[in-house]
């Protein structure tokens, strides 16, 4: 008798916290007492300071709420309204770009990137491969971040590092596998030079605003009282992170193709959840969004992203991993990020519509994988038991190439 009342209390004190769930009248609410339960108790087991979630769910966004604190000093709830820098599932962000511009037949995919650069990138092992823009996408250039890659384009210049060769692996281009943020960061400098836009400002204008998301590369572009503290755990305490929203105070002197790295392309994109659900949807459906009037992408650009181009076993296509290990058993294609002690992911099945984003400010221990477990028991698999069939996805892989012997597959971006 006495634990049912204090069930019956815990859970009363739950509802009482109802607004830490942000409202949103025109996305169907599930905050029944067992999901807020779940929620906190993942909260406290994990040491989460604050996340914010959406979640869609038969081609449709079915959810997005908000649990915990944006700022601990302050002890502010985080509301749906928050802000924060995603980190690497920016990467698809400048390949959904690149994408397009390969739609207006203004790129090719084998286009060499030194095609679009003012200095030279080569393999010097491995002189007569060229490095090509798809390589950069699928991570497969042979290029490494061991010089750096956030400040500047100097590491992998040779005219500005005399250690610029360490930037390269020992296999050739397009025959191994290595997570790089540098990729990233370089192909920024190609969509300006392609489109004659700034950076930033092109992914507002061709990705951002047709699809009606408040969002941008650009941290002056967004109201930055709203962008959720950041906080990584050191194994004692939470460190807050501010310059992960550091004003760019040095826009005056930016030089096309030259300064780019500035909006950091590898992992600069600030939105909230439920933008990030809005262009989520677009993949999920392969260019075409439901909310939005007009195709981002074409389908064969829209299903070659998702399409795995690397070596075996890795299955990541153009900035869009496939991965079973979020939701157990069930293949959703995506991309995670991290830095500064956020993490966050954006994780989809194209075939029966319904996907997670999870963005977390801070945690002790791994939330991605629980958060997105708890999200399809409570969204998908409740509403819809068939899905509960475990997708048994293995995309075609593009290309014959082989890992290296030498290849160091790293985890997803860590600073980017």
């Amino acid at each position: 008798m006495k634990h049912t009342i204090n069930l019956i209390l815990c859970l009363c004190f739950l509802a009482s916290n109802m607004p830490l769930v942000a409202k949103n009248k025109q996305i169907q609410r599930n905050d029944s007492l067992e999901f807020i339960a779940d929620m906190h108790h993942m909260i406290d087991s994990l040491g989460v300071v604050g996340i914010s979630v959406a979640v869609v769910n038969d081609n449709k966004i079915v959810y997005n709420g908000s649990f915990g604190y944006s700022d601990i000093e302050s002890w502010t709830p985080m509301t749906n309204e928050n802000i924060f820098r995603i980190a690497s599932i920016s990467k698809s962000f400048v390949a959904t770009a690149v994408m397009q511009l390969v739609d207006e037949g203004k790129v090719s995919l084998d286009s060499p990137v030194n095609k679009y650069l003012d200095f030279k990138v080569e393999n010097p092992k491995f002189p007569g491969t060229p490095i090509t823009i798809e390589m950069l996408l699928a991570h497969t250039s042979s290029i490494n971040d061991s010089e750096g890659y956030y400040i500047s384009y100097d590491c992998i210049n040779p005219d500005k590092n005399a250690n610029w060769k360490n930037c390269y692996n020992n296999y050739e281009p397009g025959h191994g596998y290595e997570y790089c943020n540098l990729n990233f960061n370089l192909l920024g400098i190609v969509i300006e030079k392609i489109s004659g836009e700034r950076f930033d400002k092109y992914v507002e204008n061709h990705i951002m605003q047709p699809l009606g998301i408040d969002g941008s590369f650009n941290i002056n572009s967004v109201d930055t009282t709203k962008c959720a503290s950041l906080y990584a755990w050191d194994g004692k305490k939470f460190e807050h992170h501010p310059q992960a929203y550091t004003p760019l105070n040095t826009l005056e002197n930016y030089k096309m193709g030259e300064t780019t790295v500035r909006f950091s392309p590898a992992g600069g994109v600030k939105i909230n959840a439920l933008g990030l659900a809005k262009y989520m949807l677009m993949h999920m459906n392969y260019g075409k969004s439901p909310l939005a009037k007009q195709r981002i992408l074409s389908k064969k650009s829209a299903k070659s992203m998702q399409t795995p181009h690397t070596p075996e076993p890795q299955k990541y296509g153009l900035a869009l991993d496939n991965s079973d290990k979020f939701v157990k058993g069930i293949w959703l294609t995506g991309h995670t990020g991290g830095a500064y002690g956020l993490t966050s992911a954006m994780f989809f099945d194209p075939d029966k519509k319904f996907g997670f984003v999870v963005i977390c400010n801070g945690t002790k221990r791994s939330v991605l994988s629980p958060a997105q477990t708890l999200l399809y028991k409570h969204f998908v698999k409740k509403n819809n038991p068939t899905n509960d069939r475990k997708r048994t996805r293995n995309p075609k892989k593009i290309g014959n190439r082989r890992c290296s012997p030498h290849d160091a597959c790293s985890a997803h971006c860590t600073q980017g």
